[in-house]
C-alpha cells in the first residue's frame, strides 16, 4: 500500500479497529497496533510467532503522548528525549496503569520511542493512538527494512504501508531510565557516545540472553538470524571455506581475497563504516537467504565501542542453531 494519504488513511482506519499492519520507521519496518488492545497485541504475538515473554515497543506520535503511558518521568527521560526524540531511541519507564500487562510482557515497564520516519509520524497523527510496533518479521529472524521483506516474511499482515528503504537498518538503542545510572539494554542505531555525550554515565551490563520476562526486545540469545547458517571468522586468510555446508556466501567489510570470492557462492561487501554497514547489513542478509546460501561466513566487524550494535546483532545471529569459528 502506498504511502500516500489515501494509504494511510486506510492503515489508520485498520488500527483503529483493532488490526494491525506494517509501517516503516527510520530503523526497521515494525508491525504495528494499538498499545491500548490487548486483542491486537495478542495477534501481533500471534503473526510474528514472537515468545510472550520478549516484550514489545510503543510508539509514539510525541513526547506528550510517550508521558502519558509512563508512571512516572525521570529526569534521565526528559534529558535524553528532548534531545534524541525523534528518533532511533526507545526509553524504558515504569508502565503506567492504563497500559496493557501484554504490552510489556507481564513486567511493570513499558519501552518507548518516538519515531523520526515521516511515513511513522504521520500514521501515529492520522490514527491518534499509541502504536505498539516490533519488528515486522517472523521471531528470530532477519528483521525488514524495505516493504518487499515485510510481504516475504510475514505474509498474513492485512496491510503493509510502504515508505521505501530504512534509513538506519538496524533497531533503536535501548536505554532503561528506571535506574541510576540509565542502564543500556540493546545497542542500537543511536551510539553509546551520543548517549553519554548527554547524559554522562550509562551502566553497560554484559549482553547475555534472557530468561523469563525481558525488560527490553532483542535480548535473545538468537536472533536477527536468516535462514542460512551464520559463522562469524576473524580471519579469513587463516580459515577460508573449505570446512563449511555448500552453497557458502560471504559477508565482510573488507574487499576479500580473489580466492576466496571464488570459492563462495555470494558475495556482500558492506561499508568499513558502522553507520553505513548497520545501513545494509540486514538487506545483505535477505540477499543472502534469496540466493539460496546454506552457509554465511561473517568476517567480524572491530571490536570498538562503535561497533557494539553491529557485534550484537551477529553474536545473536550466529547463536543456537548456527556455527562459530
Amino acid at each position: 500500500m502506498s504511502a500516500d494519504a489515501a494509504g494511510l488513511g486506510r492503515a489508520s482506519r485498520l488500527l483503529r479497529a483493532g488490526g494491525v499492519c506494517a509501517f516503516p520507521t527510520e530503523t526497521v519496518y515494525g508491525l504495528g497496533a494499538s498499545a491500548f488492545s490487548p486483542t491486537a497485541i495478542a495477534e501481533i504475538y500471534r503473526l510474528k510467532n514472537r515468545p510472550t515473554w520478549n516484550p514489545l515497543i510503543v510508539h509514539a506520535v510525541d513526547v506528550d503522548m510517550a508521558r502519558g503511558l509512563a508512571r512516572v518521568w525521570p529526569e534521565a527521560a526528559a534529558v535524553l528525549a528532548d534531545r534524541f526524540w525523534p528518533g532511533p531511541l526507545s526509553l524504558v519507564v515504569d508502565r503506567a496503569d492504563h497500559v496493557p500487562d501484554a504490552v510489556s510482557a507481564g513486567t511493570g515497564t513499558v519501552a518507548l520511542r518516538v519515531p523520526a520516519h515521516p511515513v511513522a509520524r504521520e500514521l501515529l497523527a492520522e490514527c491518534a493512538l499509541p502504536l505498539a510496533a516490533p519488528s515486522a518479521n517472523r521471531s528470530e529472524s532477519v528483521s525488514p527494512t524495505c516493504a518487499e521483506h515485510v510481504v516475504r516474511t510475514l505474509p498474513d499482515v492485512p496491510l503493509v504501508v510502504d515508505g521505501g528503504p530504512c534509513r538506519w537498518g538496524i533497531e533503536s538503542t535501548v536505554v532503561d531510565v528506571t535506574c541510576t545510572p540509565p542502564r543500556l539494554l540493546r545497542p542500537g542505531a543511536l551510539p553509546l557516545r551520543m548517549l553519554r555525550d548527554v547524559i554522562g554515565v550509562i551502566d553497560c551490563p554484559q549482553a547475555a540472553a534472557v530468561v523469563g520476562a525481558a525488560r527490553s526486545p532483542g535480548m535473545g540469545r538468537r536472533h536477527y538470524a536468516p535462514r542460512a547458517r551464520v559463522v562469524l571468522v576473524d580471519d579469513f586468510g587463516a580459515f577460508g571455506l573449505d570446512g563449511l555446508p555448500k552453497p557458502c556466501g560471504i559477508l565482510t567489510h573488507d574487499v576479500p581475497d580473489a580466492a576466496l570470492t571464488g570459492s563462495a557462492a555470494h558475495v556482500e561487501v558492506l561499508p568499513d563504516d558502522p553507520a553505513g554497514y548497520g545501513a545494509d547489513l540486514y538487506a545483505a542478509l535477505h540477499r543472502l537467504d534469496d540466493s539460496g546460501m546454506d552457509t554465511v561466513a561473517v568476517l567480524a566487524p572491530p571490536k570498538g565501542e562503535e561497533w557494539m550494535a553491529i557485534r550484537d546483532r551477529l553474536d545473536r545471529a550466529s547463536a543456537g542453531p548456527g556455527l562459530t569459528a
